[in-house]
């Protein structure tokens, strides 16, 4: 954990929980399962390539979470921490709320059903229509305080 003289920095992977992972490598198997009364060999074939295909994918399309000392960046979003005006830890059921009865349909979310709790990021940037940031993480806490250290040290800097 950074100090509050050392600028922050952390990046995480929302990486799949492992029943996805099984649920993605299963199906890619089955589909060997189409061509399999024709041909064993195209079975087999299809099935690798399925398992292949589908767990590039869901590497390449997990998304990353990063805050530095200028800018949070969640999946292909990003944005400068000046414009951040407040960081929210969400527990799950914060979270379960905040994606339901409570979601701005303006908001930019970056959010996976496999992780139960998150991070909303308020904006104020006058020109940008989005509210806030709804993001998921594994470690809430840690993801907030790195942005509130990146936002004490630019306020410090100004």
């Amino acid at each position: 954990m950074p100090t509050a003289s050392e600028p922050a920095g952390i990046s995480e992977r929302l990486w799949p929980s492992p029943g996805i992972w099984a649920v993605t490598i299963g199906f890619g198997a089955a589909l060997g399962l189409v061509p399999a009364p024709i041909s064993t060999d195209a079975g087999a074939i299809v099935s690798v390539v399925g398992v292949v295909v589908l767990v590039t994918l869901l590497i390449v399309t997990t998304p990353t979470l990063s805050v530095t000392a200028d800018e949070f960046v969640a999946g292909r979003a990003r944005i400068p921490v000046s414009m951040v005006s407040e960081v929210k830890e969400l527990n799950a059921e914060e979270m379960r709320q905040a994606i339901g009865v409570d979601l701005d349909a303006r908001a930019y979310l970056c959010i996976r059903g496999w992780l139960p709790t998150g991070v909303m990021v308020v904006l104020k940037d006058p020109e940008d229509p989005t509210p806030y940031w709804l993001v998921s993480t594994r470690r809430p806490q840690t993801v907030a305080t790195a942005l509130r250290m990146s936002i004490e040290r630019l306020s410090r800097t100004e």
